[in-house]
């Protein structure tokens, strides 16, 4: 709950109420008894400094930042016109593996 602070325009009285939002504001002085007792407008009690923080900065627990992430690669299975071939597009050699397998199984 909120606190509020109220001051009489009448005799200068001075409170802090903790109160409810859908409270209705206080008008009675408790020190005169007079309707004149008016809540202030007051500072927030704290400050926030720096750049802050976003929801995505502490997801996955990976220690990284969660904006960053590997290129797209395109679904087409071809390479973007101009672009080399990544690791995905170059065809396997048969060759290599068979010869390696070969001298192990002698």
């Amino acid at each position: 709950m909120p606190i509020y602070a109220y001051r009489c325009e009448e005799c200068g009285f001075a409170k802090d109420v903790l109160q409810k939002i859908s409270d209705a504001p206080l008008t009675d002085c408790p020190s005169c008894g007079k309707a004149s007792f008016k809540k202030q407008v007051t500072a927030a009690g704290f400050q926030l400094k720096g750049s802050g923080w976003y929801v995505t900065d502490f997801r996955g627990g990976s220690g990284g930042s969660a904006g960053t992430s590997a290129p797209a690669v395109p679904t087409d299975g071809g390479s973007a016109a101009g672009s080399a071939p990544t690791a995905r597009e170059t065809p396997a050699t048969p060759a290599a593996p068979a010869a390696a397998s070969d001298k192990t199984s002698t």
